[in-house]
Order: structure tokens, then C-alpha cells, then sequence
């Protein structure tokens, strides 16, 4: 396996991971600014350098490289593979009645045989996660690793865009399958967050709008135990998600807005009813030590060209502000200089745990893919 990295940073394009390809690349992964993914002239010129080669695009809330994290630049990650085979597919949501038929659209085209993991980029406003992760595990059995991460647009939440070579556009949803029995993958995800207050029970809700816990209201609710913070509702909430007990999984919501009038929370993926819930909030030390966890549950401990991917959520990189970079060393320590890092902060991570395959929406993680030939 081969890689090379390139970032185009204030109109200018500059190799962050030089590598003479024997051959021409599989798959450029180009990860960037809306505006910048989508401009022609970072078309052509990707293009241009990489002129057979399938590139797949997504839009940020900044962009993980190889030395480091940026704001409003372009990654893109072209690698050469000797083993294995990617297949990419696209689907758009709005051709589909909901996300979670979409998800089983879409990885319903990868042919079984040989397939060994899934990358999947979509569109992080117009799909919801949860559903979308849902469709692609029923229609894979759980028996398909699959990674990846919703698209982001900074801090603005207001469109995101996904692409396949010329492609790009809202609502897309792109997954890129690899076959080969040669590929190594490893994953690691990971929080952070320190839980307090009681264990209570979701009572009313609709997928992803909270309404009641405990029969009481959600958002009366969580002001109270916010107390003075709940003043600053609802930037206040990236310092408060949720942990979520799903089918004895524990997962963490965001909150992405409150509504006043219908006195309900909406976040970042669905909160089912029945599932118990308990309030978390941040602290530093362990936020950067989560990226280090996760870093050590992705790194295999084998020799050779290693590519970590890695999706963290926006929520993380608003919280740590310019702490930012301790984050991303934090990973960069474990995993060692030999791997290269590509990478940015999303609207969402989908990962699977550790212990099995079946895969999940999650909020404010650091979720590490490392992958190798060997």
C-alpha cells in the first residue's frame, strides 16, 4: 500500500506525504470545505494529478492531515493498493422514502464475496445517522465491519455536500467497499465523558426529538440539572450530551437544538423509547486521553504502511477551542510517526465497538480507522 497526501491551504497545494506510486492510485480521499470540495479548480487539478482514479469528497468542520488540524483547507489522500480492490457506490436521500431504506440501498450493491469493510461518507443534514447505520447492518447480517462519519459544515449546520468524482451535492451518501483478503482493519472509539446524576428511562419520544423522561419533561428537565448553564441553551449543550443505553450499547447523543414552544431536545441521532439515559459532561484530561484510547484500540501492532483515518465530532473541536491540537497529538503519540493520518471533524462517527462487528452512529468521539496490506 501505498499513499500520498496533499492540502491546499490558502490557494496553494502542497505535499504533506510524498510517495512515487508504481502505479496510478485506487482512491483519493479529499476531505475539505464545502466551498473548496466543491470549486472547479480543485476538481481539475485533483484531476489532473490522479486522472483514473475514483475520488471520493466530503465536506468538513475542519480537516485532519497528516501533521495536524486545519480550518477551511482541502486533505486530499491518494492510496495505491497492491491487494486489495475499493468499489465505491453513491446513493442520494432523496431518492429513497427514509434513511433507513437508503442505508439498505446502498451497501445492498456490494457483491459479498471477499468483502472485508466498508468506508462510508454521507451527507450530515438531510440524513438522519441512525437510520442510515440501521439499513446497513440489517442488510449486511452485522457481519461487515463498516466506519466513517456524517459530512460537516463547520460550526454553520446548515448544508453539508458528499461526492463521487464529479458528483457532489447535498443528500448524497457515497460507501466505497474493499475486497481482498490481504486488508487489515482495526477501529477504535472513544468518548471520554465523565456521567453524573441518575439513571433515567426515555418515555416519549420520535427517533431523534426527545420529549419526556421518566414521564416528567425532557427539557425542564435537563435545565435543572444544567442549572446556571442553562442560561447559555443551546451552545451550552455541547458541554452536556447524553449517554445513551441502546440494546445494553452505550452510545453518546448530542444535542443539536431545543425547542422552547414543544419544550423537546433534538439531537444528533435517535434516542429510542425505552433506552436509559444519563447526563454526561466534559473534562479535558479526558477528552485528549479518549483520543489515545482510541488511537491504541485502531493500531495494530504489526510493521508496514499503516492509513488512520480519523473522525472526530465538531462538538469535541468547539469544546477544546485552540486545545485543539492536543487532541490530535494525543492520537498521533500511539499510532507513532510510521502511520500516516488523514482525517476531519463531522456531524457524526459510525463505528463499530470492539467486541463486534455491529456498527453505530456516535457523537462526540474520537473514532480511529487504521488499515494496512500485508
Amino acid at each position: 500500500m501505498q499513499i500520498r497526501q496533499l492540502s491546499l491551504d490558502h490557494g496553494l497545494w502542497t505535499e504533506k506525504v510524498k510517495s512515487p506510486f508504481d502505479k496510478n492510485p485506487d482512491l483519493v480521499l479529499n476531505f475539505g470545505h464545502k466551498n473548496l470540495i466543491r470549486d472547479q479548480d480543485t476538481i481539475s487539478y485533483l484531476r489532473k494529478e490522479f486522472p483514473d482514479t475514483t475520488i471520493v469528497s466530503c465536506s468538513t468542520s475542519g480537516e485532519i492531515h497528516n501533521d495536524g488540524i486545519k480550518d477551511k483547507t482541502c486533505v486530499a489522500t491518494a492510496i495505491a493498493f497492491e491487494h486489495t480492490e475499493a468499489r465505491p457506490v453513491l446513493i442520494n436521500i432523496k431518492d429513497y422514502p427514509d434513511s433507513l431504506a437508503a442505508g439498505k440501498a446502498l451497501v445492498s450493491q456490494f457483491d459479498r464475496d471477499k468483502l472485508t469493510f466498508i468506508l462510508v461518507v454521507s451527507d450530515g443534514q438531510l440524513v438522519n445517522g441512525s437510520d442510515l447505520v440501521s439499513g446497513m447492518n440489517e442488510a449486511l447480517d452485522n457481519q461487515i465491519p463498516i466506519s466513517g462519519g456524517l459530512a460537516g459544515d463547520g460550526a454553520d449546520f446548515i448544508s453539508t455536500c458528499v461526492g463521487l468524482d464529479d458528483n457532489l451535492t447535498q443528500g448524497n451518501v457515497v460507501a466505497i467497499g474493499f475486497y481482498g483478503e490481504r486488508l487489515h482493519v482495526n477501529h477504535g472509539s472513544e468518548g471520554g465523558w465523565r456521567q453524573f446524576g441518575p439513571t433515567r428511562t426515555i418515555t416519549h419520544s420520535d427517533k431523534n426529538v426527545l420529549y419526556e423522561i421518566d414521564g416528567e419533561n425532557a427539557l425542564s428537565l435537563y435545565k435543572k440539572y444544567l442549572g446556571e448553564h442553562a442560561e447559555h441553551l443551546p451552545g451550552a449543550a455541547l458541554f452536556f450530551p447524553l449517554a445513551i443505553e441502546i440494546d445494553g450499547v452505550e452510545v453518546v447523543r448530542t444535542i443539536l437544538n431545543i425547542d422552547e414552544e414543544n419544550k423537546s431536545m433534538t439531537f444528533a441521532g435517535n434516542v429510542p423509547e425505552g433506552a436509559k439515559a444519563r447526563l454526561m459532561k466534559a473534562n479535558f484530561d479526558r477528552l485528549i486521553d479518549a483520543a489515545g484510547t482510541a488511537a491504541e484500540m485502531s493500531n495494530p501492532d504489526i510493521e508496514g504502511d499503516k492509513l488512520s483515518i480519523l473522525i472526530s465530532c465538531v462538538g469535541r473541536k468547539l469544546i477544546f477551542g485552540n486545545r485543539i491540537e492536543e487532541e490530535f497529538e494525543a492520537a498521533r503519540e500511539v499510532l507513532g510517526d510510521e502511520t500516516i493520518i488523514s482525517g476531519f471533524y463531522s456531524y457524526g462517527e459510525i463505528a463499530p465497538f470492539s467486541d463486534f462487528m455491529k456498527c453505530e452512529l456516535h457523537n462526540q468521539t474520537m473514532t480511529i480507522t487504521t488499515i494496512r496490506e500485508y
